[in-house]
């Protein structure tokens, strides 16, 4: 597959016509037909279903528009590394962070190392670890701001300072909002909003005991504002870490016994990496110790 058919693919797929791709494209529709036919024909899979009015993504072809767009963007990537001045540190530094009260420190740390280099510019993607270790794997990212407990076997990583606390989240006029803590057992009847992460319902099993077996659990999430706004319908209280970001009619009430993670820094430990990622990860290394975590 040349880079160039994927890109025709994707617009076929986002104006879900021939002609307007091709038009889009600045090529002519024959031309566009048969490279698209002739991309089915390379994968051995239907990609698109043709009306009458438009073209309609098979699974097949939704799972190469994921794919393609992936594949497209780190060319991307690649070639402007590859065109940077190396006499300067500049280019992009790729994040994945969840929501974390880290990120403050991760914050702080991106500013200072932007001071010093102002050519470089961050993109940012958020999502809890298993979405961030995802995206490291596949080279999307660069660094990964991931909370533990979590698998860093294969990256190298460096320890965040500030300690993420476990609580729940709920309405102000909730009995529990009117705790200075809850217990296991105050959680026994109330409908729970859980995080997805498998790793981390393990670490909960455990701080609940016995009791977990006994709760009812309405949905996962992997972010914190969609559950919170859940919360606030009134669907049931979310187990999730302390944030710095305050949520109208909500009170987060820490749990007791406290349960507590730290988050690292990490990245691949195989991969070359540009000058201005190595760059960052060399800065902070040094600057680390210094860094605190704001609370506030």
């Amino acid at each position: 597959m040349e880079l160039r058919t994927l890109k025709y693919f994707l617009a076929v797929a986002k104006e879900e016509n021939i002609t307007h791709a091709a038009d889009l494209l600045h090529v002519t529709q024959p031309t566009l037909s048969r490279q698209m036919a002739a991309l089915e024909e390379e994968l051995g899979a239907k990609l698109f279903i043709r009306t009458s009015h438009r073209i309609v993504l098979t699974d097949d072809g939704l799972l190469l528009k994921s794919r393609a767009q992936e594949m497209i963007d780190l060319a991307e990537r690649t070639k402007r590394d590859f065109l940077l001045d190396r006499r300067t540190i500049a280019g992009e530094v790729a994040f994945g962070c969840g929501e974390l009260l880290s990120m403050s420190c991760l914050s702080v740390l991106m500013a200072k190392f932007r001071r010093q280099n102002p050519q470089v510019r961050y993109s940012l993607f958020s999502g809890n670890a298993d979405d961030i270790k995802d995206r490291l794997e596949k080279g999307l990212l660069d660094i990964g701001l991931l909370l533990e407990p979590v698998d860093v076997a294969r990256y190298e990583f460096i320890r965040l300072p500030c300690q993420e606390e476990w609580g729940v989240l709920a309405r102000d006029d909730s009995p529990l909002a009117a705790q200075e803590a809850v217990s296991p057992d105050d959680l026994a009847s109330v409908p729970l909003l859980v995080t997805s992460r498998t790793a981390v319902q393990n670490e909960l099993r455990a701080w609940f005991g016995s009791r977990y077996s006994r709760l009812e659990t309405v949905t996962t999430f992997n972010l914190l504002y969609n559950a919170a706004v859940m919360v606030r319908s009134g669907l049931g209280a979310a187990i999730a870490v302390r944030l710095a970001a305050q949520y109208e009619g909500l009170r987060f009430v820490p749990l007791s016994p406290r349960l507590t993670a730290q988050s690292v820094l990490a990245w691949k430990n195989d991969r070359q990496f540009s000058p201005a990622v190595r760059a960052f990860i060399d800065f902070t290394d040094q600057c680390i110790k210094s860094i605190s975590c704001d609370k506030n």
